[in-house]
């Protein structure tokens, strides 16, 4: 649904998108910190979105939750130090089933191509891309790391789709 169209977005489904969303997130890292504590300790990472960062997403309900769980994440990484880091990663268009399930092979692989041609990087991010987001966050290469976003779009938010030509040519 277009973001434009605030008619077709009702309350009951905004605040259904952002229980899912934020309280759900902050639920389960309230349930979680205590056995964290007494285990010495760890890491903590929410799944956002670019759409949090930038708006958009599916529907305005969904690119405002986004922004409350990355504003989440800053906030209990300040109240869960020492102990435990909290971090987010915001990945954009990510090659995943949802997307094969929803358009025809034909389809899907056209979308993959477009994000290809569009981001720096000329790839569409995997969920194995994602993957070594929070693999990341959660090692102790980061262990200095919290209240941090990783955005996992192969450049996309750089927004030079319009401005990809080799440097040095005109």
């Amino acid at each position: 649904m277009p973001h434009t169209q605030l008619d077709g977005l009702s309350g009951e489904d905004f605040a259904g998108i952002y229980r899912v969303n934020v309280i759900g997130a902050y639920q389960m890292i309230r349930a979680a910190a205590p056995g964290m504590r007494a285990a010495g300790g760890g890491a903590v990472v929410n799944i956002a979105s670019i759409a949090g960062l930038f708006g958009g997403g599916s529907c305005t309900a969904y690119g405002a939750s986004k922004a409350a769980l990355l504003n989440l994440t800053r906030t209990l990484a300040r109240a869960l130090s020492p102990d435990i880091r909290v971090n987010a990663v915001c990945p954009g268009f990510v090659g995943t089933r949802w997307y094969e399930d929803r358009l025809s092979p034909e389809d899907y692989a056209a979308v993959v191509r477009e994000v290809a041609q569009t981001v720096p990087l000329e790839r569409a991010p995997t969920p194995e891309d994602v993957a070594g987001g929070i693999a990341y966050f959660c090692s102790p290469d980061s262990a200095a790391i919290t209240g941090e976003t990783l955005i996992v779009d192969a450049g996309a938010h750089l927004d030079q789709a319009m401005s990809r030509r080799p440097v040095g040519k005109a």
